[in-house]
């Protein structure tokens, strides 16, 4: 009865507030635009800055408080429109730095480039940072330290190594990142073998750095 009285609760306030939404003229995107924008508004007030999802920027961006930083997750090409609009940026394309997806090698983490096509040195300072994504749906317990670690050390020592500095070829990477995921290995964190490109098992018998 009160799961009932509960949804009960909620299907009212929904239609509340389409309600409420009709009245003041707006669809959908409008009221999600509007909601935040205010936000924003009250967020500065209070002297917080606001990340927002790439969405927004795609959407309304050009209303944005120029001091919001826009999160890229959706894919390429965003941060160089972001920048050029002179909004900062995190990066963290999904078809690069995303945990999940297993299939992403390393040496792929390695590789991915925040500042690609931004040439400008001002708008790359722009490009305050990136982010590597691990969506909790789709680990456990179980196997979350072996899905995370080493690429996510990959992504690191890409975002502190300044670009001129940078391995022309992953391989050249290879012995270090292998040594520290025997030493996450020695301290207790469940890292997989660099062989497998995302979580996976050794190739074969032998001692961590045989590996």
């Amino acid at each position: 009865m009160r799961i009932t009285r509960k949804l009960f609760s909620h299907i009212h306030k929904i239609d509340t507030l389409i309600f409420r939404l009709k009245k003041q003229g707006m669809n959908a995107s409008q009221a999600y635009e509007y909601f935040v924008l205010r936000a924003q508004k009250i967020a500065l007030s209070h002297g917080y800055e606001c990340v927002n999802w790439e969405e927004t920027f795609n959407n309304f961006g050009d209303k944005l408080n120029r001091k919001t930083v826009v999160h890229n997750w959706l894919g390429g090409g965003v941060a160089k429109r972001v920048v050029a609009a002179g909004l900062r940026c995190i990066v963290s394309n999904q078809d690069k730095w995303y945990l999940h997806y297993l299939d992403t090698s390393w040496s792929e983490f390695y590789s991915n480039e925040p500042l690609t096509n931004i040439t400008n040195p001002k708008q790359q300072e722009l490009v305050i940072g990136g982010e590597v994504c691990m969506w909790g749906e789709t680990v456990d317990g179980s196997d979350i330290e072996q899905t995370i670690w080493p690429r996510a050390a990959a992504a690191a020592e890409r975002l502190w190594t300044p670009y001129d500095k940078l391995a022309k070829d992953p391989r050249q990477v290879t012995g270090r990142l292998a040594h520290f995921r025997c030493l996450l290995n020695q301290r207790g964190v469940a890292a997989a073998p660099l062989a497998a490109p995302g979580r996976g098992a050794p190739p074969e018998p032998g001692s961590c750095y045989m590996q």
